[in-house]
């Protein structure tokens, strides 16, 4: 699986500015549920859902979101393009990752050319409320000028959408 996404990843890192084109994605939308499933959500349904976060767009147009990672404050850059959160060694050392210990073992490609990634998983990651538990994420060796805050963040909400003004995160 992490190879799979280190591969999705080399293409993602380098299409930071395609942030801007961040687009609304409700999974409802693209798969029916299972009969199985039905009791399930019917049974959810009732709990009360998480309110939405806002993040708002900044004047460079991206969506630049302050979270709290394990703990600890990281500044993200969105990026739906980018399959993993993807953490700047800066970053991850803030965190508490022991970055020379890391097994940078994924080729990937940044913006300033080819480098290596190491996978780890972080406890939670938490964005105005809109909180995630054990997520998948990169550590980019070099390259890298800011975290991004990728899909095995943002795929795990509920839904998400760009407003001219916003990104809204439904947990």
């Amino acid at each position: 699986m992490i190879r799979f996404v280190a591969i999705a990843a080399i293409g993602a890192l380098s299409a930071v500015g395609a942030a801007r084109a961040v687009v609304s994605m409700d999974p409802a939308q693209f798969n029916a549920a299972p009969r199985a499933d039905l009791a399930v959500q019917a049974a959810t349904a009732t709990a009360p859902a998480a309110q939405p976060a806002s993040i708002r767009k900044s004047a460079d147009g991206h969506y630049w979101a302050e979270a709290r990672v394990d703990g600890k404050a990281v500044r993200f850059l969105v990026d739906t393009g980018a399959t993993a959160v993807s953490l700047t060694l800066e970053d991850a050392r803030r965190l508490g990752i022991d970055t020379g210990r890391l097994d940078y073992v994924y080729d990937v490609i940044t913006a300033d050319g080819r480098t290596r990634a190491a996978s780890v998983k972080l406890a939670a990651i938490s964005i105005a409320g809109a909180r995630v538990e054990n997520v998948d994420a990169l550590v980019i060796e070099k390259g890298l000028n800011a975290s991004l805050l990728g899909m095995s963040y943002l795929g795990r909400l509920r839904s998400f959408e760009a407003t001219q003004t916003a990104l809204i995160l439904k947990p």
